[in-house]
């Protein structure tokens, strides 16, 4: 009776199909839900659409939805948007993570040294309003819809869309169906908290699944005959998942949704559910899993839908995906600005009207205009025109110019420090910026800089830094020849107050030129009681005095990653001219100081790379101030005068006026974000070895590394085991947090 009873049932259902529609050729609406991640799910749905030859003539989306049905309606088939997003990093996405190469200098200096930044206005902390801006999802956005740029009605794409959006400033629906392709989706889908309010037409709009989730209602008067709805949204909890705030606020809620469904669904001719409830808002790494629930869920309608395809008679026709190379800019228009000039932002954008750009240069420029953070937002459109594009632009420039940053850091040599930085940009000019560096820890610093960006033209700074360190182990190397040769180590006292005014200029994007004046306050002194039976005194003075030098340098920067990189090319040379000491010593005389670097990153093949390093340096001058020289040993970075590192060796136990080191490191990337590297260097370090062969034959010193290493949001995490046979020693190094 059962079996009787699914066969009259499936007969009905058949029959209901098979009967003569209203139309010979059905019109079919398609409803996509938002969802964040879970959203993935349409793109399964799509596929099984195409493959059954179902013609969908208009699609309304919220959010997740409006993004995979504004690029259904601009031509790309599901097939195709499956392959777009396996080849989207969403981390990149998710974080607006702007690259290295696109930084200036100064800003990536920044990046690499804090770990969280908040804005700072009238003496009180504010919270951030999200972690990102948005603008690498609307620049992808961009790219994909730029074959439909001049299409501002969207009832004229390809297939006929509209998405929802939320005012933020009424609570109210607005319906998105005209305007910018790009922009629009970008609204719908400004997740809160995850992307910040888009502006547009003097609104300030926000994720559409605030409002409405499921934008069925307006395809009621778009003359359809047949809606399907896929529907990705959270049914209501069970009781058993009732157990913590977040799920009882989600609950909360789902207690409209669920409401609004059960009158949606009704609507909804075909409505596909697949069942994701399993993955959050991000689960981006899921995709390919979530794109397969999408398939799974659409089988239980496939007899429907081949009823539909086949009254259609319709094949769905391969989009090209159109292969940017190179656009045409025949104008340029910037609106929104007032603090800043055009020609601050063109010369951001490295783009002039009437020049012919590939679109990979045309994001680099996008990139070094976002990157300097002067800009809370950046939307733009291409329009048509003859062979090229009309390019305009609506800036919305940052509110906030105060800034509280922070970072933590310990390691072997600075040991546990806090770091507390005031940043106040436009505090006289409009392009200058002012940054105080608090360090509070075992070893107390301060860092102050003053800058005023004038990019390719010469830029001014100034910078005065501290560092000081108690009971700090110095090496022999260091010790004076007069003496006690039997005194192998000793506790110290250190302090260097350094002061700089310079002058900079960008000759190319990675080519920076710095001429400038410094003053060295150096002060070395000691209490440890092995060293004073020697000379019978409380403190003994090492070095104590001033010394003033001018200084040059030159740096070619591409490296895409400063801690574990992967590709690019890096030069150093500074050299640095003492002309003057008020030193206790009297044999202080005029000496100049060279060094520079050289550092190669490649990949070999997906995940593993090297990084190859060479550097060196000599002194020119008589002087014996040891403290000046060049010290090798140790693992760390932001070391103070000429020291670096050197792994197998304690740190600055190799000393000299002159050295050459070489150095690689082989990175392999196991994990996203999780790395283990191994590193050998070599070395020659002693006093006068460029007067010889003695620099240029086997290395006196070597030594070698094994690590792990973790990239975290507050910088990275290392720990070392570093060994030499040269010095018999070995250990770990430790390294948690950015240095600075």
């Amino acid at each position: 009776m059962r079996n009787l009873l699914i066969l009259f049932l499936l007969l009905l259902f058949h029959w209901s199909f098979s009967q003569e529609p209203e139309r010979k050729n059905p019109r079919v609406g398609l409803v996509l839900s938002g969802g964040g991640a879970k959203g993935l799910a349409h793109i399964g749905v799509l596929k099984t659409l195409d493959s059954l030859g179902v013609r969908i003539d208009y699609v309304a989306g919220t959010s997740m939805g409006a993004v995979m049905g504004g690029l259904y309606a601009t031509g790309y088939t599901g097939k195709q948007i499956d392959s777009i997003i396996s080849a989207t990093d969403f981390d990149l996405l998710i974080t607006d993570d702007v690259p290295r190469k696109s930084r200036t200098f100064y800003e990536r200096k920044n990046a690499e040294k804090y770990a969280l930044t908040l804005p700072f206005n009238n003496f009180k902390i504010q919270l951030p309003s999200s972690i990102s801006r948005g603008q690498n999802v609307f620049n992808l956005l961009s790219k994909l819809t730029l074959d439909v740029s001049g299409v501002e009605d969207f009832s004229k794409l390809p297939i006929p869309f509209y998405c929802i959006a939320t005012d933020m400033l009424t609570g109210k629906e607005v319906v998105l169906d005209r305007g910018n392709l790009a922009q629009a989706i970008s609204a719908s889908s400004a997740l809160p908290t995850l992307y910040q309010p888009v502006r547009l037409d003097n609104k300030l709009l926000m994720d559409g699944g605030i409002v409405n989730n499921y934008p069925i209602l307006g395809l009621e008067s778009k003359d359809l005959d047949i809606i399907i709805g896929v529907d990705v949204q959270d049914d209501l909890l069970t009781i058993n998942k009732l157990e913590s705030v977040s799920n009882i606020l989600i609950q909360i809620s789902n207690f409209r949704v669920a409401k609004e469904m059960v009158g949606k669904s009704k609507l909804t001719d075909i409505y596909i559910k697949p069942e994701v409830s399993e993955y959050s808002l991000v689960s981006f790494k899921e995709g390919a899993e979530i794109i397969r629930k999408g398939q799974t869920a659409i089988t239980s309608q496939l007899e429907e839908l081949k009823i539909i395809a086949k009254a259609q008679n319709f094949t769905k026709r391969k989009a090209k995906i159109p292969e940017i190379q190179k656009i045409k800019i025949n104008d340029i228009s910037i609106f929104g600005l007032n603090k800043y000039t055009a020609s601050y932002v063109r010369g951001k954008l490295r783009f002039r009207t009437g020049e012919t750009i590939s679109f990979d240069n045309f994001s680099k420029g996008v990139n070094n205009l976002v990157a300097t953070n002067n800009f809370d937002s950046f939307l733009y459109k291409f329009s048509p025109d003859g062979e090229g594009y009309v390019f305009s632009a609506k800036v919305t420039e940052a509110k906030n110019t105060t800034f509280i940053k922070f970072g933590a850091h310990y390691d072997q040599l600075y040991k546990s420090a806090a770091l507390l930085n005031l940043t106040k940009k436009q505090l006289l000019l409009k392009n200058d910026v002012l940054s105080l560096d608090f360090i509070l820890g075992d070893n107390s610093r301060y860092n102050f800089d003053y800058y005023i960006d004038k990019g390719f033209y010469w830029s001014v700074g100034i910078n005065s830094k501290y560092i000081g360190f108690t009971n700090f182990t110095n090496p022999r190397s260091l010790i004076s020849e007069s003496v006690d040769p039997d005194i192998d180590k000793i506790q110290m006292n250190f302090s260097e107050f350094t002061h700089q005014f310079f002058v900079e200029t960008l000759i190319k994007k990675d080519l920076a030129l710095k001429i400038g004046i410094e003053l060295k306050d150096l002060k070395i002194t000691t209490n440890d009681n092995v060293f004073l039976t020697v000379f019978d005194t409380p403190e003994y003075k090492f070095e104590d005095g001033e010394y003033y030098s001018l200084f040059g340098s030159i740096k070619i920067d591409t490296i895409d990653n400063e801690l574990f990189p992967t590709s690019g090319f890096l030069f150093e040379g500074s050299s640095k001219f003492y002309f003057g000491s008020s030193a206790l010593r009297d044999d202080f005389n005029e000496l100049s100081i060279f060094k520079s670097k050289i550092s190669k990153a490649f990949t070999i093949v997906d995940k593993l790379s090297i990084n190859i390093t060479t550097e060196g340096g000599f002194k020119v001058g008589n002087s014996n101030t040891k403290a000046l020289h060049f010290g090798l040993g140790g693992y760390g970075s932001d070391y103070f005068n000429n020291y670096s590192t050197f792994y197998g060796y304690d740190y600055f136990s190799l000393n000299g006026n002159s050295y050459v080191k070489v150095d690689s490191t082989l990175d392999y990337e196991f994990l996203n974000n999780h790395h283990i590297n191994f590193s050998a260097n070599f070395a020659n370090i002693g006093d006068d070895i460029f007067l010889s062969s003695d620099w240029f034959e086997s290395p006196s010193y070597e030594g070698y590394s094994i690590g792990y290493g973790l990239e975290t949001i507050i910088g990275p995490i290392e720990l070392k085991y570093n060994w030499s046979e040269g010095s018999k020693e070995s250990g770990f190094y430790v390294n948690v947090g950015y240095w600075f």
